[in-house]
């Protein structure tokens, strides 16, 4: 059975298109959240059977560098020839589209799925601003009743120290105003399901790589019950603004009756988005997974979050499923699988003015070579060798580091003023994950044109 959302069809040019705008968003969300009633469509792979959108782009061929202009020429001779760099290994793949005209400019094993690390965030971030959009802002509570006070966890990773002061203070406030002195407190993180491994993680990801994905956490600590760990800083700092905390904090679900005394908002969608991406943050990502997934009508789950995901990819924008496999939403999974194509075809979509709308946060969240404080800054030692030192300041990409898997896929501006949207993905090389990262980058410098 299909559902109702409609999909954009081929890769043709379209840039006057008009912009999608809330409306479509809303189509996407209702569309997701309706029951329906064939088993099929519960299944992830349901939904890419009705991918009429784009084809993962096959191997370049000597047509496509016959119509290249004599600056793309050379940019193909030389990635073919780079690409055999010893630093890469032998299981590399990379595409190069033009986004203006959608044309596959280069293609080197670009549908065969590896091991994207990372770059599986681009996927996360696409959903994640189409379901819920840009503006959308994540509340955190707290609530009375019963002599007790809870703090609700409402899926805010950003929520800081300051932030839960301020809502101690508020509570506190209306404690005193009402006479009460002495308070039990409780933390309730129920809006997402106990945590669990996705499939392809172990449990030493915890809690130094990621956290126990729950719905309450401050100042992104990575310890093993978040929830319990931002209740207790409530407390010591109600104690401090004058209030009695009996007992320990202890795990609840807030009463229907419950009054609330107090309630934080977090910084727009688009802000966390491109903090995400600047800093390749695992825990936002699960955090927006699930989010986006509660939006959409699915539970709260990796399976939940990864269904919405590749719909959200193949019918709002046509992307191709082929060979994907997402079993999160960071791309810490060994399992994940995505082609290098799929990858270039979610930054293509980032270009289309009828998109920018929503996607821009993407393009703006995406690390430039040589920034500090980005994965491609200085302090990762990326862009610094004699290579690619030129395209610093002229390259915007994500990357993915794992064990035995570095990707790098982004955009850069040629000559011609026109976006060349690039994804190199590498599994298994035996260089140091140092050296592979600089042939990397010496790649996306090819792609700029400024190592010619």
């Amino acid at each position: 059975m299909r559902d109702s959302i409609s999909v954009s069809g081929g890769r043709g040019r379209h840039r006057k298109a008009k912009q999608p705008g809330e409306g479509a968003r809303r189509a996407v969300v209702l569309a997701l959240a309706v029951p329906v009633a064939s088993a099929a469509l519960a299944s992830p792979s349901a939904f890419a059977a009705d991918n009429r959108g784009a084809s993962v782009a096959g191997h370049s061929s000597p047509d496509q560098a016959a119509g290249a202009d004599a600056g793309d020429q050379q940019m193909i001779a030389n990635l073919e020839a780079r690409i055999a760099d010893p630093r890469l290994g032998s299981d590399v793949s990379g595409v190069v589209l033009d986004a203006d005209s959608d044309a596959t400019l280069w293609d080197h094993n670009g549908s065969t799925a590896l091991m994207p690390a990372s770059n599986a965030k681009l996927a996360t971030a696409t959903a994640a601003l189409t379901v819920l959009g840009p503006e959308h802002r994540f509340q955190t509570k707290v609530v009375y009743g019963h002599g007790t006070l809870t703090l609700v966890g409402g899926g805010d990773r950003t929520l800081t120290g300051d932030d839960l002061a301020q809502l101690a203070r508020t509570a506190v406030a209306g404690l005193k105003e009402a006479g009460l002195t002495t308070v039990k407190v409780a933390v309730d993180d129920s809006l997402f399901p106990e945590p669990t491994l996705a499939d392809g993680w172990n449990e030493g990801y915890y809690p130094d790589t990621v956290a126990p994905v729950r719905a309450l956490v401050v100042d992104g600590h990575g310890v093993m019950d978040t929830s319990l760990d931002a209740g207790q800083a409530f407390a010591r700092q109600l104690t401090a603004d004058g209030v009695t905390v009996d007992g320990d904090v202890t795990h609840a679900t807030a009463g229907r009756s419950d009054v609330p005394v107090a309630h934080h908002t977090s910084a727009p969608l688009a802000d966390i988005v491109q903090h995400m991406l600047k800093t390749s943050d695992n825990n936002i990502a699960e955090t927006l997974l699930r989010m986006t997934a509660l939006r959409a009508g699915r539970p709260a789950t990796f399976e939940g979050g990864t269904e919405v995901v590749r719909h959200v990819l193949s019918h709002r924008y046509g992307i191709s499923l082929d060979n994907f496999e997402l079993h999160d939403g960071s791309g810490l999974s060994r399992s994940d699988r995505i082609p290098a194509a799929t990858l270039a075809q979610i930054l293509e979509r980032v270009t289309e003015p009828r998109y920018a709308q929503t996607l821009e946060p993407i393009l703006d969240g995406l690390p430039v070579a040589g920034e500090a404080g980005s994965t491609l800054g200085p302090e990762y030692g990326r862009f610094d060798d004699p290579q690619s030192q030129c395209a610093v300041g002229k390259v915007q990409a994500k990357t993915g580091t794992l064990t035995g898997a570095i990707g790098l896929s982004g955009l850069t501006r040629a000559d011609d003023g026109e976006w060349r949207v690039f994804s190199f993905i590498e599994n298994g090389a035996t260089a140091t994950p140092a050296d592979t990262k600089d042939a990397m980058d010496g790649l996306a410098a090819t792609v700029n044109g400024c190592w010619a």
